[in-house]
């Protein structure tokens, strides 16, 4: 009895050939485990670059609020400059109109009077225009804009100080109130840059 003979019923059956492997699918080598997703290997996740997991998106909170105390005192700043140059041409009528009626000196007093509210209010529009650069400016200021809040918010608490012992001195709580708020808000634009959090926001790269 021969095996080989394909006429033999009792024989081995004939070797099949290999199935050919699918389409888009290439074969892997022979000892290679087969690779997830369609025979391309896996690539390793990049890893973050240094420093670059850490990077902050968002300004921090203590600046947000700096941030809105320099837009208030701009608004008060504003207030200020108005009445300023609204008082210095009451003044200068006021002196017109009593040289009209023969009082002498009163045109030139009206004349200082609102030569000094005039300059009063270019100031105070001056720094009206200051505080909103720089609440502008932290989204996007560096090392400059950080310098100038500092020295910015350490001169206006200085000024707050004073108001604040006059207002202590006179007694009067409406004295006292408003160079409080003022001191407050002074402190928090100073310390705000100041922080870890506020100096790395100063400090972040920008592309």
């Amino acid at each position: 009895m021969s095996y080989g003979d394909p006429n033999n019923p009792y024989g081995q059956p004939p070797q099949q050939p290999p199935a050919a492997p699918g389409y888009g699918y290439p074969q892997a080598p022979p000892g290679v485990p087969p690779q997830q997703g369609y025979g391309y290997p896996q690539q390793p996740a990049y890893p973050g670059y240094p420093g670059g997991n850490m990077m902050q998106q968002s300004m921090p909170g203590l600046l947000v609020t700096a941030r809105v105390f320099l837009f208030l005192i701009s608004a008060v700043q504003i207030l200020f400059a108005i009445i300023y140059l609204y008082v210095g041409a009451i003044a200068s009528d006021a002196g017109d109109s009593g040289e009209d009626l023969g009082l002498s000196g009163m045109g030139e007093a009206g004349d200082a009077v609102a030569g000094i509210a005039i300059i009063g209010a270019l100031i105070a529009a001056a720094l009206a225009v200051l505080s909103i650069t720089l609440g502008v400016k932290f989204s996007r200021g560096g090392q400059g804009v950080r310098i100038t809040t500092v020295v910015y918010g350490a001169l206006g608490g200085i000024v707050g100080l004073i108001g604040l012992f006059v207002g202590l001195d006179s007694g009067l709580a409406t004295a006292i109130i408003g160079p409080l708020i003022w001191v407050t808000f002074a402190v928090i634009i100073t310390i705000a840059p100041v922080v870890p959090s506020g100096t790395a926001w100063f400090n972040r790269p920008r592309y």
